[in-house]
């Protein structure tokens, strides 16, 4: 075949390739398979193919192939990913295991950093922050005043801010 002739017999056959494609199910994307297979022809070199409108047909065929293909693939990845998202999918509710080991290490930074103030403000901050028990409760527990438990939640969090200061100072 001369250089273009493929083009030629593309441009003869295209109304077919259109009604042969919508038979095939690709109603909406018919005209985008031609556009491909159109672009597709302008890089190749035709010179070995035999069969010229066979080439054509098996061409559109395949390229509707693939988009459809592609398109499920698409769906699925999507679905899936929602699915994850809204929580229903497969994806684990555990962090990382590099993610666990810099939290558990920041974590023992962090009890080691409240344990300095004193051993009572860090079970006032245990109880209140970890446990969620309410300050009242923990006065009770403790045997303490009210008053005393504020000001020791406010001392361990003075000791969690100091702390993240020095974590984020470069």
């Amino acid at each position: 075949m001369k250089q273009h002739e493929l083009q030629a017999v593309f441009l003869s056959q295209r109304d077919a390739l259109l009604r042969f494609l919508r038979a095939r199910g690709a109603v909406d994307n018919a005209e985008d398979i031609l556009q491909d297979l159109w672009l597709r022809l302008a890089d190749l070199d035709d010179s070995t193919i035999v069969s010229p409108v066979a080439y054509l047909y098996r061409a559109a065929n395949n390229i509707m192939h693939d988009r459809h293909r592609s398109s499920q693939r698409s769906r699925r990845r999507d679905s899936e990913w929602s699915d994850i998202e809204r929580g229903t999918g497969e994806a684990s509710d555990f962090p990382l295991p590099d993610r666990a080991l810099i939290a558990r290490q920041q974590l023992n930074q962090i009890e080691a950093r409240i344990a300095e103030e004193g051993p009572r403000i860090f079970k006032v901050f245990r109880r209140f922050r970890v446990d969620g028990v309410g300050q009242r409760q923990i006065a009770a527990e403790l045997c303490i005043s009210l008053s005393s438990v504020e000001k020791d939640l406010q001392k361990a969090y003075r000791a969690l801010a100091e702390w993240r200061e020095n974590e984020d100072a470069p």
